[in-house]
């Protein structure tokens, strides 16, 4: 018999025992899904963003049917999609927290102190590589690593700075890990109140008189912000004014605060409908 014909019917026979056994492993050890975890996925936005720690939204899925997440867990979905879900495995639904993305810096194009003339990568990460051109070892480089990651087209650049849009971030996250420099943190806020919010755009914890020589909008470390409030809203973290958000919005002087920062580096955090970070 031609070599051909033997080496071809060895491997179709080849190939049909091992699809037998195939078969047979499938229908022993399948494992049925719970149907509620394809109902949760549904009510789930989708997006696979990561910000709730897992890999996707199926992962989530998973968890929040087995008990081992909450049906808010997702920063990306709202009340709605919470409540949705929470009607899906029959329990109660709980309050959304909302996330925002805060971008530690108030320097803008014009006003950056360069030290040196850089002509590398036009990528944060790119500069941060050689310490970029600005003076500020702490300060935004301006090329917009975080607007590149950014899931949901929340952040573009004006003047040099990322400008948060209120409506569309959805703290995941995703720009804190791109930026080289530390600068973004996420927030919890309250978006009813949101207007009466303040932010120090600073994140340069060196002494004042260091500051004032790189930056004329950095934090000098008066503590000023600290004293004026006095209910812990304001506090110093070494020389650097920090804000403890959970206490925001029971400060009653934010706005004398504002005006007297030597700095001007408290700011709000919205400006023009949008979240100026």
């Amino acid at each position: 018999m031609n070599i051909i014909v033997i080496s071809t019917i060895a491997m179709g026979g080849l190939g049909l025992f091992f699809s037998v056994i195939l078969a047979i492993s499938n229908r022993k050890l399948y494992v049925k899904e719970d149907p509620r975890i394809e109902h949760v996925l549904e009510a789930l936005p989708g997006a696979n963003c990561g910000a709730c720690g897992n890999a996707s939204c199926h992962d989530l899925a998973q968890k929040i049917v087995k008990g081992e997440a909450e049906p808010n867990d997702c920063p990306v979905g709202d009340s709605e999609v919470a409540e949705n879900i929470a009607n899906i495995l029959g329990i109660e639904s709980k309050e959304v927290i909302t996330k925002i993305a805060i971008v530690h810096c108030g320097a803008s194009e014009e006003i950056r102190k360069k030290k040196a003339i850089y002509i590398g990568g036009q990528t944060c990460k790119v500069a941060d590589i050689v310490g970029g051109e600005i003076a500020c070892s702490y300060g935004c480089f301006g090329y917009g690593d975080c607007v590149d990651v950014c899931l949901f087209d929340a952040i573009e650049m004006e003047e040099g700075l990322p400008v948060v849009d209120l409506v569309k971030c959805t703290g995941c996250g995703q720009c804190v890990v791109a930026c080289p420099r530390n600068i973004i943190s996420i927030e919890l806020f309250d978006k009813t109140k949101l207007t009466a919010t303040i932010t120090i755009a600073c994140n340069n914890p060196d002494k004042g008189a260091v500051v004032r020589k790189i930056c004329e909008v950095g934090c000098i470390g008066c503590s000023l912000c600290e004293k004026n409030c006095g209910d812990g809203s304001f506090y110093m973290d070494e020389m650097l004014a920090k804000i403890d958000y959970s206490k925001i919005y029971n400060c009653e002087h934010w706005d004398v605060v504002m005006e007297k920062c030597p700095t001007n580096t408290i700011k709000r955090l919205v400006k023009e409908e949008k979240v100026l970070v």
